[in-house]
């Protein structure tokens, strides 16, 4: 989106209060992070362990000290109205409202605050399950695991990321050492694992992997 763009859809998110409501009816979640990138028409925010990433619109609503002030003066001189980004910077703490459609998370509402919260924010409203098998594949950015449950066999496959937070022995140190970690190296084909997970547009995401019994090298 051009700058003059991105301008207008803001503007439009400080005076849109009222159309949130009018959004159609669909689950509605919200995280409470700090801010680590901005641009085009998003804006990025890491909530605890995740990092989201949120498309903004004319319907989303900004929720900032001074911007309504900032919107009315700018209308009245006949100017533009002002940017997102002179209200919400990054490594500002903001509560976003949002609803997610086919992986993609729209932003309804954004609120400044003052604080992420405790563990550096959270997630409301995105609800985790957990599922324990072993290892079949692991291939770029896919784990499968298999398993036995209800007296059948069954196969899942997760998406993992730079997000998936992974434990295991010497995980932590080498996070701790690099910053990042490569899954592969820590979780292997016939490692018994339980993964916590959600759902993303058709898809689970793996928030953790955590390895119970390694596979017996032979």
């Amino acid at each position: 989106m051009s700058g003059t763009g991105f301008r207008f859809a803001i503007a439009m998110l400080i005076v849109g209060g009222g159309l949130a409501s009018q959004a159609a009816a669909q689950e509605t979640k919200s995280a409470r992070g700090t801010v680590t990138a901005m641009g085009g028409n998003a804006i990025t925010v890491k909530a605890a362990e995740r990092e989201l990433k949120f498309t903004v619109d004319a319907k989303t609503v900004l929720t900032a000290s001074g911007a309504g002030t900032a919107e009315r003066k700018a209308e009245a001189a006949g100017k533009p109205g002002p940017l997102l980004s002179d209200f919400v910077k990054t490594g500002d703490a903001v509560e976003v409202t949002y609803q997610e459609t086919g992986g993609a998370m729209r932003a309804t509402r954004i609120t400044r605050v003052s604080s992420a919260g405790s563990g550096g924010g959270s997630v409301s409203g995105d609800r985790s399950e957990s599922s324990n098998g072993t290892v079949a594949s692991l291939s770029g950015s896919t784990l499968v695991i298999s398993g036995s449950a209800g007296g059948g066999s069954f196969k899942q496959s997760f998406t993992v990321d730079a997000t998936t937070k992974v434990i295991a022995v010497g995980a932590s140190t080498a996070a701790a050492t690099t910053g990042k970690i490569v899954i592969a190296d820590f979780v292997g084909i016939g490692d018994q694992v339980t993964v916590s997970y959600r759902k993303a547009g058709s898809s689970l995401h793996a928030d953790e992997v955590r390895v119970r019994v390694k596979a017996v090298k032979k």
